[in-house]
């Protein structure tokens, strides 16, 4: 960056010199020519006013001599006879009725124009004026051309150029010090949320920079935690499959014991099993594309297909579940949809009392679908109704494991509204139940 800032000023600054030195030169020249002009008429009109020229065409002098090194005198008649020359013999020269100042001034008293070199290294300045007695006389001089200017001036230019470049190197460094100088202070101090950058548009920037920061440490966090959280879960039911199959081996147990031993070691494995495939669907859901098999789906149909399915673990738990609902189209994932059911359904049995009830409904209400599930279960304190989202987070803890719960499964429901954009919220009281509802 620094580089690219002062190659870059370099560059501008290279750029207005010549820029400048073109531009200059093309305007003094102008200057130039019409200073050139001006001299002419101011001669011509001195001529005018002395002898020979005043003369009348019948007393002008046979002879005429008026020498100049610089200055070129032509004397033309009403003709375009060259009367005098004071650079060439005026019998020898040509007739001057066609030259461009000589016919101008024929016709409107005075004349100009400039007859470039074939070299360029010379213009020749013409100023002709029509005298009283009707001839003409004309004056010109030879001055520089634009392109002979700046070759005789070029070691100069060359010079001052080479001066300017120098000053432009030393500024561009100091100004790209001055410029990077608040980028890198910025960097040494984006973790003080107390410094303001010195350049305000950059403000938003910083902003940004913060929040993504904030973000990566919150996800590394949650990333640490997660990883603490399933190496102690999986630690547990391997412990207790390691410390029954051990006391097996070892013929400690009697064999009336040795069954239920087993049955323990399918327990715990059983639970190894669910809880490896929550983790591996929480890694799937945090993968998913948005719209990734997204589909036209009756809500009120598929939620009636689940409920029925659950009814025989809400048997098992001494639990009633009951549906009621109405036709609800809405483009979801059939597969998460289930998911969610299925989640929400059985948390509401498994943290239920003894002949509680859950009740699933789903509902239009104004232009929103609604999925409600409510139970009569254990209910949730409120200083940690916003946790229970959070993975392998169980309330009842002993509950939980009791009743096979692996405390990813609102993580799972949680993942999976975010996906179809939806909100979802909670009440519940402590000993009268919870009620959850899904608004898509």
């Amino acid at each position: 960056m620094r580089q690219k800032i002062h190659w870059r000023l370099f560059g501008i600054a290279i750029l207005a010199v010549f820029a400048t030195a073109i531009c200059t030169t093309m305007i003094y020249y102008g200057l130039f020519q019409r200073q050139v002009q001006k001299d002419l008429r101011t001669t011509a009109d001195l001529l005018r006013a002395s002898e020979p020229f005043c003369l009348p065409q019948g007393e002008i002098p046979v002879e005429l001599s008026y020498p100049s090194a610089e200055l070129r005198i032509t004397w033309v008649d009403e003709n375009g006879t060259v009367i005098f020359d004071n650079d060439t013999n005026a019998a020898a020269m040509e007739n001057h009725i066609n030259r461009p100042e000589i016919r101008e001034a024929f016709s409107e008293g005075i004349g100009e124009s400039i007859r470039k070199s074939d070299t360029m290294n010379m213009n020749t300045f013409y100023y002709a004026i029509r005298l009283d007695n009707g001839t003409v006389l004309r004056v010109a001089t030879e001055a520089r051309s634009i392109v002979s200017v700046l070759f005789a001036a070029f070691p100069m230019i060359a010079g001052i150029l080479a001066v300017i470049v120098l000053v432009c190197v030393i500024l561009a460094n100091i100004l790209t010090r001055q410029l990077i100088a608040p980028v890198e202070h910025l960097a040494n101090n984006l973790e003080n949320i107390s410094y303001t950058p010195e350049y305000r548009e950059m403000i938003p920037f910083v902003q940004t920079i913060r929040k993504q920061h904030e973000d990566i440490l919150a996800a590394a966090k949650s990333r640490q935690d997660f990883t603490a959280n399933v190496s102690h879960e999986l630690k547990t039911p391997l412990t207790a499959i390691s410390g029954y199959a051990e006391l097996i081996e070892n013929h400690m147990v009697d064999q009336n014991q040795e069954t239920h031993f087993a049955q323990e070691i399918r327990k715990n494995a059983d639970r190894l099993v669910i809880l490896i495939n929550d983790i591996i669907r929480l890694s799937e859901l945090d993968q998913s594309e948005e719209e990734s098999g997204f589909e036209q789906l009756n809500l009120n149909t598929l939620i009636g297909e689940r409920v029925e399915a659950l009814q025989i673990n809400a048997r098992k738990s001494k639990v009633t579940l009951n549906y009621s609902g109405e036709d609800c189209i809405l483009r979801a994932n059939r597969d998460m949809m289930c998911e969610l059911i299925d989640n929400l359904c059985q948390n509401a049995i498994r943290y239920n009392r003894e002949n509680g009830t859950v009740h699933v409904r789903v509902y239009r209400q104004q232009d929103k679908t609604v999925l409600m599930v409510e139970d009569t279960g254990i209910g949730i304190p409120k200083d940690q109704q916003e946790r229970v989202f959070e993975r392998f987070y169980r309330v009842d803890k002993s509950r939980s494991k009791a009743t096979g719960g692996t405390g990813l499964g609102l993580a799972i429901v949680k993942h999976i509204v975010e996906l179809h954009d939806a909100q979802i919220q909670m009440d519940s009281e402590v000993g009268r139940g919870t009620t959850i509802r899904v608004i898509f």
